[in-house]
């Protein structure tokens, strides 16, 4: 039996200001694409940032790819980040370069040297989220939608198996959000790539139903028919 992508059991999560979440249970699947929903301040963002290593775990269980959260060190956390894609609403695109110099900064900065290779993976990426035409784009040169999909495209790179989403639709139109949307579903549908998606949006979450975590009150519900705040 395979393992799950996250798994999390009686995990107490911090932050400076002291304990956000408490008790917290969540295992999620290999292919699963899952909500996160929560007021600002209500733990929501903390939680990401304890899965991709971010935020320490001091107090529980939790394994996220493979890693055990209790035992990473500066040294190990590199390592989970690579079994993992994230994904921010503000892009965070290099803007001195373009979009392949953009890619290949990332992989070289995580070992890859040979060229063609690069190369291959960088057209590859860029034709999952049909960008195949815009590496030579400078991000500024792109709308708002294509620059999450550059952003999209970025966190596959290392062919994750599970990819944290930060309100990835918090900054774009109605339309470019379904556009989005369906990107995200197609990644976990057809690359069996897990998708957990921190959103405000319950009109996105209404038009793509999905299973949806609940950070409110100290706790995370699972509940997949939460539809307000």
């Amino acid at each position: 039996m395979s393992q799950p992508i996250i798994s999390l059991q009686h995990a107490n999560v911090f932050q400076s200001s002291g304990l956000v979440l408490s008790d917290v249970n969540i295992t999620i699947e290999k292919g699963e694409f899952v909500y996160l929903v929560g007021k600002t301040g209500t733990g929501k963002s903390s939680l990401l940032r304890t899965l991709y290593g971010d935020l320490e775990l001091t107090e529980g269980a939790g394994n996220v790819v493979g890693h055990d959260l209790r035992k990473l060190t500066w040294k190990t956390i590199p390592f989970l980040r690579r079994d993992l894609g994230v994904v921010f609403q503000d892009f965070q695109l290099l803007t001195d370069r373009n979009v392949n110099e953009n890619f290949k900064f990332v992989l070289k900065s995580i070992g890859w040297k040979d060229k063609n290779m690069i190369n291959e993976k960088i057209m590859d990426v860029l034709d999952k989220v049909n960008l195949k035409t815009k590496g030579f784009k400078m991000p500024h040169e792109l709308s708002g939608g294509e620059q999450q999909r550059v952003a999209i495209a970025r966190a596959l790179l290392n062919s994750p198996r599970l990819i944290l989403a930060d309100e990835p639709t918090g900054n774009l139109d109605p339309e470019t959000s379904d556009e989005i949307m369906q990107l995200l579903f197609h990644i976990a549908k057809d690359y069996d790539t897990t998708v957990v998606m921190a959103t405000h949006d319950y009109m996105v979450i209404n038009k793509f139903p999905a299973r949806t975590l609940k950070t409110e009150r100290g706790k995370v519900w699972d509940n997949a028919t939460v539809t307000t705040v």
